[in-house]
């Protein structure tokens, strides 16, 4: 009796171990499986591929496909993702800087490129030229972010609304089924509503608007947990191309790094991924590709002679001292009290040592720490190499002045108010086209009257006669 007690006994506890193991498997199948993606060229990595931010905030594939269907109303216009100007290109299935990644069930990412490709027209009639490493104009990162937490914030996003939209689309199997109903779905729900609690200080801050963020206030207060202060960090997207040539340069608008690699993996982390969840492998190629990607060139004809007197105009104005290759300032950051720049500091005052040294032993005890952020004193911004510049457009590190001509303008004489977001090209200014019922249409106003917005200070050129102004133009298209 004893003897057969014990033989139910194992078969009940090898019924129970085969169950647990059956569920344990089931759920690392449909919640954590991880399937790599793997891109042949270096270029579509960087388009495409994942740099480990959908561990932690990646969106259900099928609710992120579904919801600009369902929340038409909350979009800034009819089109989709497309009207918060994303891009897509050709035949793709996922916008430039959108990953798609199977960790259990299939996730919606960010990478780099989603601030990092730039899209220009010749013609309002001709669709977009996609230039990977290039800064975006179009995409609007805070309206993006808004969409979400709108969507969520709406009892239209509930299993049954949802699910009703996506079977228009796609069949889930059984148990895909129940795990969106009663787990991504009320999961991803809370997350987002979470997400916009976290970003409700923007809320009384100056819009980021296409083609601008603010890149380090959301890691202050997000990642680093840094207490809420009253600082505004919008800032212009900066392009990424060339990095050979700007080797031992300072990084970011205000030079708070020095090290290219540190620089990609605190993007990663600002763009969502964690200290476990960061792909260190994929940074690696990002850091291949841009170090070698060359920037465009400009698309329009050039005035070859003129381009030739404007390089002489670039050089008596001893722009050559900060913008050209072998310059002795080009790369390092000049004090904004320096005569002739005097630009918005609100960018320089949103960055603390507190931030840079809290950053830096962010990954302690992990291979691929921070040892580079910091704190520049004097406050500045950096000198930057002009390669590319026709695409750079609008300039300035907060982008509050349309054009070259604009730049080169007398302060008073520059555009108060003007459109960005628009990605048709301007040949007569050399900037995007900033003002018209189409920009209207789809940009987005910039106030230079604003906190953080200021057009004031970068006055080098703009005493030059008209003359030389039109030859230093022809010359920085042709860099």
């Amino acid at each position: 009796m004893q003897g057969k007690l014990k033989r139910v006994a194992l078969s009940i506890l090898a019924l129970v171990l085969a169950l647990a193991g059956i569920l344990g498997f089931g759920a690392w199948y449909y919640l954590f499986r991880e399937v790599p993606v793997i891109f042949e060229s270096d270029e579509e990595h960087f388009k495409y591929g994942s740099i480990g931010t959908e561990n932690e905030e990646g969106i259900p594939y099928w609710i992120w496909v579904v919801l600009p269907r369902l929340f038409a109303e909350k979009l800034p216009r009819p089109g989709g993702y497309a009207s918060l100007g994303i891009v897509w290109e050709e035949g793709k299935e996922m916008p430039v800087g959108f990953t798609k990644k199977t960790i259990g069930f299939e996730r919606v990412g960010l990478s780099c490129a989603s601030c990092h490709s730039a899209t220009y027209r010749t013609d309002a009639r001709e669709k977009p030229v996609i230039v990977p490493t290039g800064p975006t104009n179009t995409f609007d990162v805070q309206a993006y972010l808004r969409f979400l937490g709108a969507c969520a914030e709406d009892p239209r996003f509930n299993a049954d609304t949802l699910l009703e939209e996506i079977y228009y689309h796609h069949k889930f199997s059984i148990v895909e089924g129940l795990l969106y109903r009663c787990v991504l779905i009320p999961q991803t729900k809370r997350a987002l509503l979470k997400q916009k609690g976290e970003f409700a200080w923007t809320d009384s801050r100056p819009r980021w608007g296409p083609g601008r963020i603010d890149p380090f206030n959301p890691v202050k207060f997000r990642v680093l947990k840094l207490p809420l202060d009253n600082t505004i960090g919008n800032s212009d997207m900066m392009p990424l191309w060339n990095r050979r040539a700007h080797a031992g340069h300072t990084l970011h608008w205000d030079g708070l790094e020095s090290s290219l690699i540190e620089t990609i993996r605190t993007g990663a982390i600002g763009d969502g991924a964690s200290k476990k969840s960061i792909d260190i492998k994929g940074l690696d190629r990002v850091e291949r590709f841009i170090t070698e990607r060359q920037p465009p060139r400009y698309p329009f004809a050039i005035d070859k002679e003129l381009a030739i007197r404007g390089k002489q105009v670039f050089a008596a104005q001893s722009c050559d001292s900060c913008h050209a290759r072998d310059g002795q300032r080009v790369g390092k950051v000049i004090p904004v009290s320096a005569a002739g720049l005097d630009t918005d500091r609100h960018r320089l005052d949103m960055w603390t040592k507190e931030a840079a040294d809290k950053y830096n032993a962010f990954a302690k005890g992990y291979s691929w720490g921070f040892n580079n952020l910091r704190k520049v004193v004097p406050e500045g911004y950096q000198a930057v190499l002009l390669d590319g510049l026709w695409l750079r457009a609008p300039y300035l590190h907060n982008g509050s002045v349309p054009s070259l001509t604009d730049l080169l303008a007398p302060v008073d004489a520059r555009p108060r108010k003007f459109l960005r977001g628009y990605d048709v090209y301007d040949s007569v200014k050399v900037g995007f086209v900033s003002e018209g019922a189409e920009a209207r249409r789809v940009g987005y106003e910039y106030d230079t009257s604003l906190p953080g917005n200021s057009n004031q200070g970068h006055t080098f050129g703009t005493q030059l006669s008209p003359d030389d102004k039109r030859a230093l133009i022809e010359f920085l298209k042709t860099l």
